[in-house]
């Protein structure tokens, strides 16, 4: 039986022109609709990334602090800093872990890529057990695109990387919330969190997007409750669409739980 909250989630999703596809996991009920369709993961990959850095950290694989040159051929365009800057510069992996996900930094997840292993990350999904999930090219490889090679993924799968990052056993206390306070300090807000009192929720997200695409999932905990979203669109005539539509679910989920706080206060 749909809840009041699916309900309305439904409406809005009826409104976009795209296709959207959307996974919750909220205290009080799960709610997936088409949360297992495959999309082009687009910026989300990177949520693996992140997952297999701290992973190989512990097991002593890397060390956060150790130095990665950025060399000035190795560059690519799209989102991020880096591209930008005109020195050579070396940055610890921390550092990369960090620009990867709070700018989306296309050349910071490339050097990562590159030094922790494209297979060791796609193993990383296979053993969460992430259906949908593949790492097949570097970012912004157009020569792989051209061949049809594509990073995929789904909300489902999205949703299990965030619950892992969150509270899983398999990582430290302290691994756990450095990745959260990574993801706290994304500067891309004007999806899932756009609509929310960022002074009640506690959001950490990570957004993706091309032309047509519009992807945002996110981690939100107000007092003892947590919620974990994954909203993905594609096919869209024009992105504005799918964001306002991410943008009005994640509305949907703040007043739920803002309401369901209010009445447990009474």
């Amino acid at each position: 039986m749909k809840t009041l909250l699916e309900h309305k989630i439904r409406e809005v999703m009826d409104l976009c022109n795209g296709r959207v596809s959307v996974a919750i996991d909220l205290p009080s009920q799960s709610i997936q609709i088409n949360g297992d369709r495959s999309y082009s993961a687009a910026s989300l990959i990177k949520i693996p990334i992140l997952l297999e850095g701290f992973r190989q950290s512990e097991e002593g694989k890397i060390s956060l602090s150790e130095k990665v040159t950025v060399p000035r051929e190795g560059r690519v365009g799209g989102a991020g800093v880096l591209a930008a800057l005109s020195e050579n510069l070396s940055l610890t992996i921390e550092d990369l872990l960090t620009l990867m996900i709070i700018v989306s930094d296309n050349t910071a997840s490339n050097l990562l890529i590159d030094r922790l292993g494209s297979n060791a990350i796609q193993e990383l999904c296979n053993s969460l057990k992430l259906k949908q999930t593949k790492l097949r090219r570097k970012l912004m490889d157009f020569k792989a695109m051209e061949q049809g090679l594509n990073n995929d993924t789904s909300a489902l799968d999205i949703i299990s990387c965030l619950k892992v990052l969150d509270n899983s056993p398999e990582f430290s206390q302290t691994s756990r919330e450095k990745m959260v306070h990574i993801l706290h300090k994304q500067q891309f807000d004007n999806k899932l969190p756009s609509r929310m009192d960022r002074e009640v929720v506690f959001v950490a997200n990570k957004t993706g997007e091309l032309p047509g695409i519009e992807h945002d999932c996110a981690i939100l905990k107000l007092g003892n409750k947590t919620a974990y979203i994954a909203v993905l669109i594609d096919e869209l005539g024009e992105n504005e669409s799918g964001k306002d539509t991410i943008a009005q679910i994640g509305k949907l989920i703040f007043d739920f739980l803002i309401n369901e706080d209010n009445q447990k206060s009474r």
